[in-house]
């Protein structure tokens, strides 16, 4: 239609010179007049790259959906993808079973150029199965294998931060609310307020260590299972947990801050609605969303490079959950 070879077209199409500009202006009046667009199919099948970007939640969905975390997490990954013109492709799971049987189609399938997986565990399944079928991934969160590339937030340091404060503000009996076991980010979540309390000549009570799933229902429930324990103080590994904490000693008439102090960790907006408002530890969740996908891209671009490994800082946000140094009643 236009007079010229299919190779003239496909400059113009794809915007690159060698192309006289009337005849330029000639093949773009014609495309805009039929509606014509590329083939991708056609397209991936040339260069190898199929524009698409899989992100991979190895959670149920149902845990997806109530986690304040990840909607977050994928606005800043859609944004990114919407940027650099690729498509999210978004791989959930509604049962173990199911999880187990989509792995193997995950490893098959070549509709995508790249993975960005989430929620990594201790002893991750997928993990090895991507490095052995050489599939360009990167990890949100910290991953144990040094050949794997993630971006994470400091949550050792965001941690001791937060316990670091109660001992500050003097409280004695610190307890925690960890995440659960088997989670990576919680793990160090741990870990940065066990150093913590080490580090100020603290003694280590395991029976004010205590675990939830990081939902509401379960700080609530953690919650009471401390409170015959008398903590001062309790930091919570995530904010949803510490919404629930507070819940719980709400309903049992426990006053906060004066009776017991709470630090949440995330910044989500229920923490500045919450009576008190939480105080916690901010994480750049949209910003780890939006490298994690620049990242990938360099990857992609660069087979040769070497594993890339992020962290990026957090910050103490202090409002009334966690009191001061006052007179405390007990409970």
């Amino acid at each position: 239609m236009a007079g010229v070879s299919r190779s003239t077209v496909s400059r113009v199409i794809n915007n690159q010179p060698g192309v006289k500009p009337e005849v330029q202006q000639r093949v773009s009046k014609i495309v805009a007049e039929t509606g014509y667009y590329p083939n991708p199919a056609a397209r991936s099948l040339v260069n190898h790259q199929t524009g698409i970007i899989g992100l991979v939640v190895p959670l149920q969905v149902q845990s997806l959906f109530v986690d304040p975390y990840f909607p977050r997490l994928i606005q800043g990954i859609t944004q990114a993808c919407n940027n650099h013109d690729y498509t999210l492709s978004l791989f959930l799971f509604h049962s173990d079973e199911e999880e187990s049987k989509l792995y193997p189609k995950i490893l098959r399938n070549q509709l995508f150029d790249g993975i960005i997986i989430t929620a990594t565990q201790v002893n991750d399944i997928l993990v090895p199965q991507l490095l052995a079928n050489k599939v360009p991934f990167i990890s949100v969160g910290r991953h144990e294998n040094s050949q794997v590339s993630f971006i994470d937030v400091d949550n050792v340091a965001g941690a001791y931060t937060a316990v670091i404060h109660l001992i500050r503000l003097g409280y004695q009996r610190i307890a925690t609310i960890a995440g659960p076991a088997k989670n990576l980010s919680a793990v160090d979540r741990l870990q940065g307020y066990l150093n913590a309390l080490r580090d100020r000549g603290y003694p280590i009570d395991n029976e004010l260590i205590v675990n939830g799933d990081f939902t509401e229902v379960s700080g609530y429930e953690a919650m009471q299972r401390l409170l015959p324990h008398k903590p001062e103080a309790v930091f919570v590994a995530s904010d949803a947990m510490a919404v629930g904490a507070l819940r719980a000693l709400q309903n049992g008439n426990i006053a906060v801050p004066n009776q017991i102090a709470l630090i949440g960790f995330d910044d989500f907006p229920p923490a500045t609605i919450a009576i008190p408002p939480l105080t916690t530890i901010r994480q750049p969740i949209k910003q780890v969303g939006i490298m994690a996908v620049e990242v990938l891209l360099d990857i992609l671009n660069d087979e040769t490079k070497q594993p890339q490994r992020i962290i990026l800082p957090t910050e103490l946000v202090i409002r009334d959950s966690c009191g001061s140094t006052i007179e405390r009643r007990r409970y």
